[in-house]
């Protein structure tokens, strides 16, 4: 497996270059499977109509200036993140709570709110991306990236997750600042919050589950999306 000093970034290889549904009838006599169906189906048409309007444009190299700091309404559909090594420059790390549109269908009991917690990576370099999102049946799956020089890259990169695993190292970390006072990767969380940064960071074999990513600059190389039956890996 490849060290932190393997991942770093060198002249030529940075961001600037390089269960079954019944068919039991509602109140309304309406088949509450077909109900369930409809709505399944509506799900999947939201989530796939902008990955095909980005394929349609050939999208290779995916842009956002200024997305960094702006306030996103979550979908409150949960996607999966793999990488087989992420290294980072500049790390910061918060608590932070997202919402979804007012009435979404994926609230539940939560009121429409997330508990998340923020990483954010001022230059972030990824082997092997990976990310899906199950869309009831079938998942949509983004890979992007190699093991070689053609590593997906990232800046001003933030991820809100539920859950992160792998095996970390970080340089220079700091533990328990509040987060109003982080400074490594130009990203303030809320004051009062608990929060850690460091120089830099490595993960490998990183799975995240996220609601949600923004980055002012994401680069992905040999782009491949698709529909599957299976998602990216999850252990």
């Amino acid at each position: 497996m490849a060290s932190s000093s393997d991942l770093t970034p060198s002249a030529d290889n940075t961001p600037e270059e390089s269960g079954a549904i019944t068919a039991a009838s509602g109140p309304s006599g309406t088949p509450e499977g077909a109900e369930r169906r409809g709505q399944v189906r509506a799900r999947r048409a939201a989530v796939m109509a902008v990955p095909a309007t980005l394929v349609a444009a050939g999208l290779a190299v995916l842009t956002a200036q200024g997305a960094l700091g702006v306030q996103l309404t979550i979908s409150g559909m949960p996607f999966t993140v793999t990488a087989d090594d992420l290294y980072g420059q500049g790390f910061e790390q918060f608590g932070a709570l997202d919402n979804m549109a007012d009435g979404s269908p994926n609230a539940g009991d939560t009121g429409g709110q997330e508990l998340v917690v923020r990483s954010a990576i001022k230059k972030a370099w990824l082997t092997k991306l990976c990310q899906s999102v199950d869309l009831g049946g079938i998942n949509l799956v983004i890979t992007a990236g190699d093991d070689g020089k053609n590593k997906v890259t990232a800046q001003d990169l933030t991820t809100d997750s539920t859950d992160l695993t792998g095996n970390a190292s970080f340089n220079n970390i700091e533990i328990g600042n509040d987060a109003s006072t982080l400074d490594k990767a130009n990203v303030k969380g809320p004051i009062g919050v608990f929060g850690q940064q460091s120089d830099t960071v490595h993960i490998t074999h990183l799975k995240q589950t996220n609601y949600a990513t923004t980055a002012a600059v994401f680069k992905l190389p040999n782009l491949h999306l698709r529909f599957d039956g299976q998602g990216c890996p999850r252990g």
